[in-house]
């Protein structure tokens, strides 16, 4: 009998094909890149890009492994995570990240791959994805001083120190949404965008399709004008739910459903249940297309089941 799988818990084997590189493992690079330029000084962008071309040509630099005595313990334990990243073995991942925790107890994606990897249910996962946020708040504080949270909010996930606290935290909300903590899963993703308003996580969408769910329209309609630019699946369809709720079948509402299906006219065949679910989701989604639309159905389908008359409305307007 299979394992349930927990949130964000991917299928895996040590047989098989192997597991797809971690897209995280692109950090270690970043940190090397920092670790290079730090302390240098450079007149123009050119000069600093011809510096970096001269390294990767000469293979020297952040290509070579950091001396481990000029480490600290956090980040000897996170280059144990970006090796868990790299490898295609689940035993591995798990082994090297309770070796990075022996190692450093602040080491937050420790916690994230443990979740990830070995949580049973998303109570499991919420104990360590809490246990990760406590860590990553000790590093963030540790790295870059106390007052990090308050004086590098708006720019947070540029910073490559706070990556895996904002992890974890994406990660315990997606937890607690599970376990119907939902207020409490709001309000972790109101504070990451308060954090990283450039949302590089993709938080926003979690969030307009919680307080969707919820019926919290007014703040639904601030998220909204705060990335009124936004033209995936998920915002414009948002968008045109949120109308029909706030304003009913009005001008405005059947505008903004127009320019959703639109943009991608995918979507009312799996919200009206004209074509059926992929087995998976897509790993690869694209603006516009069927895997945005399948990916879309999966996420906001109870906003548009708990609004009275939306599906109706679409079954009306949709060609």
């Amino acid at each position: 009998m299979p394992k349930k799988k927990g949130p964000g818990k991917p299928d895996r084997s040590d047989g098989g094909d192997p597991i797809p590189l971690h897209p995280r493992a692109m950090e270690k690079e970043i940190q090397e890149i920092g670790k290079q330029l730090r302390g240098k000084e450079f007149e123009s962008m050119e000069e600093a890009q011809a510096f970096l071309e001269e390294l990767v040509a000469s293979g020297e630099g952040f290509l070579q492994p950091i001396p481990a005595e000029l480490s600290t313990p956090l980040e000897k334990a996170q280059q144990l995570i970006y090796e868990a990243f790299e490898t295609g073995s689940h035993r591995k991942r798990v082994q090297l990240a309770k070796k990075a925790l022996k190692v450093s107890s602040d080491c937050a994606d420790a916690y994230v791959l443990l979740a990830e990897e070995t949580a049973e249910d998303p109570e499991e996962a919420k104990e360590l994805y809490e246990k990760g946020v406590k860590a990553g708040e000790r590093a963030v504080k540790q790295t870059l001083g106390e007052e990090a949270f308050e004086e590098d909010a708006g720019h947070f996930w540029g910073i490559l120190e706070t990556r895996p606290y904002m992890r974890a935290r994406q990660g315990l909300a997606l937890a607690l949404w599970e376990l119907g903590e939902r207020s409490e899963a709001i309000e972790h993703y109101q504070q990451m965008l308060h954090l990283d308003p450039n949302d590089n996580q993709g938080i926003r969408y979690l969030l307009a399709s919680a307080l969707l769910e919820e019926g919290q329209d007014d703040d639904l309609g601030e998220l909204l004008e705060s990335y009124e630019d936004d033209a995936g699946a998920s915002w414009v369809y948002a968008r045109a739910l949120w109308k029909f709720r706030t304003k009913g079948d009005g001008e405005e509402a059947r505008s903004a459903l127009e320019e959703a299906i639109s943009f991608n006219p995918f979507v009312p065949g799996y919200l009206l249940g004209q074509r059926g679910m992929p087995g998976a989701l897509p790993a690869l989604v694209g603006f516009g297309d069927e895997s945005e639309a399948a990916v879309y159905f999966a996420e906001a389908l109870p906003g548009w089941l708990r609004t009275p008359g939306a599906i109706e409305w679409l079954r009306a307007k949709a060609p």
